[in-house]
């Protein structure tokens, strides 16, 4: 290991099982899910309380060394790819419920808490949390923060940012604050410091505490599965349904592609020979599901379906989810590598963005599985490729910015939920004009003046050249944040 005084201190913060500078043992973080990119750090530590990684932060700005938070690695946007010449701070052993108040709805929270952990910890208390990527059994708060992830149902109930109440930060230069609260009461007081970390790709600092709305766990569900024989009267019969009024928990569609890849992992039993499915699913209060659900049917019947199909009981139901939610992983079966994107079009222009895409598919000679949060007009195109073939990912990814071009041009975002990252910066200054992204890096330098939290990440070319910052910490003059 670099014998340098910064390694030196970290050497007497962590002892050698928890510091980790070796090639095998450093392999593992090379790379999140975006495997594509690859970077070793120079070392990864395993922090296993708060005022461990406060005073590796703290280091890392004295020292000037670039530093990567990171839970689960699951982010697809290479969002928590390692610095070379920097460290990775792991959280995945910050991993404690602090509380759960099942009266006031909250539970605070560590950021290696896993997502679906809360909703198990809060279920005897009759209640759940709701933001439900898909990989909610191993993805961890930490990451959903830095990325505002969503998942299935955030058309009824939004993004992370919808529910998070306060957070208890170390910034990039060591101090410690606190945004928001335990209260749902004093949410909108005052500038939303809370809805400007979250989805902060970990730009500003690392989260130590995270304080989560909790509900009350839906009475009553009704799933309907609809197959359709295009994709693009799939994408149009998601306009018919929101514009019934009704307001469903979740709407998806899969692709013949996907239907396939999610058949093959495990046998959902979804409609042959259909070319799309699409799942709406009511949830609420009993009375109010069953109102709902009458006036759901004849709009699905009007879309075109081939066929329909109503889940009976929680089983059927849990079926029906197990193959959505397990088909980004089951494409892997159909090819050796893929890209997925997660682009955003408004839900009116969902048809001609399917048929677009459709189209582009055919001219880029690779194959796209679609599988996305039609409510909300995520679209998450998985392009396969085959990474052995000279040119393959350069070829693939080339198709993915025509992708996400198509979603600028149609009035929505280059990302709903997966971030930045390393993969998507290059397409930020067709998304936003040039004061509105040096306003961001103002923002981002003020917090960080180093440029040492996650550099390289979201913001096209190199970073910024740092502006030196003297004094008191900037909110904490706005009278903004506590110290601890």
């Amino acid at each position: 290991m670099d014998q340098s005084p910064f390694y030196r201190a970290l050497a007497q913060l962590y002892p050698p099982d928890r510091l980790l500078t070796q090639g095998v043992q450093l392999m593992a973080y090379e790379s999140d899910a975006l495997t594509a990119f690859r970077a070793r750090p120079t070392a990864v530590v395993l922090p296993t309380t708060q005022q461990e990684v406060i005073e590796t932060v703290r280091l890392c700005y004295a020292h000037a060394v670039p530093f990567v938070a990171r839970g689960s690695g699951t982010s697809l946007s290479g969002g928590s790819l390692p610095v070379p010449e920097g460290i990775v701070i792991a959280l995945n052993r910050l991993n404690r419920i602090l509380k759960l108040d099942p009266e006031q709805k909250t539970a605070v929270v560590e950021p290696g808490v896993v997502n679906l952990h809360i909703t198990e910890a809060a279920a005897p208390y009759g209640l759940y949390y709701a933001p439900d990527p898909s990989s909610q059994s191993i993805c961890t708060i930490g990451g959903n923060v830095a990325f505002n992830s969503g998942g299935a149902h955030c058309l009824k109930y939004g993004m992370t940012s919808n529910h998070v109440l306060g957070l208890k930060v170390v910034l990039a230069d060591g101090e410690v604050v606190e945004f928001g609260g335990e209260s749902a009461e004093g949410v909108g007081v005052g500038p939303d410091l809370v809805g400007l970390f979250v989805g902060s790709e970990g730009l500003f600092g690392v989260a130590l505490e995270i304080t989560v709305r909790l509900l009350p766990v839906v009475e009553r569900y009704r799933t309907v599965l609809a197959a359709y024989d295009s994709l693009e009267r799939a994408g149009n019969a998601v306009a018919l349904v929101v514009a019934s009024g009704l307001l469903p928990g979740a709407i998806e569609i899969m692709d013949r592609l996907a239907i396939k890849a999610a058949e093959t992992a495990v046998h959902a039993g979804y409609p042959a020979n259909a070319a799309a499915l699409l799942i709406v699913e009511l949830e609420g209060e009993a009375e109010q599901v069953e109102q709902e659900f009458q006036q759901l049917l004849p709009v699905i019947a009007a879309s075109g379906a081939t066929e329909v199909r109503v889940a009976q009981n929680a089983a059927e139901r849990a079926t029906i989810w197990k193959g959505r939610k397990g088909a980004f992983s089951s494409v892997g079966r159909l090819s050796p590598d893929y890209v997925v994107q997660d682009g955003v079009v408004p839900r009116s222009h969902l048809g001609r963005a399917l048929a677009e895409i459709d189209r582009l598919s055919r001219e880029y000679g690779l194959d796209v599985a679609n599988v996305f949060h039609a409510g909300d007009g995520n679209l998450h195109p998985l392009i396969l490729y085959d990474g052995k073939q000279p040119g393959a990912l350069e070829h693939a990814e080339k198709l993915a910015g025509e992708i996400l071009r198509l979603c600028i041009q149609l009035g929505g975002s280059i990302t709903g939920e997966h971030g930045v990252g390393m993969e998507k910066r290059s397409y930020m200054p067709e998304l936003f004009d040039a004061v509105s992204l040096e306003t961001m890096r103002a923002i981002r330098r003020q917090i960080d003046p180093k440029e040492i939290a996650n550099p390289g990440k979201m913001f096209p070319g190199g970073e910024a050249p740092a502006l030196a910052m003297r004094g008191m910490h900037p909110l904490e003059k706005a009278g903004v944040i506590s110290r601890e």
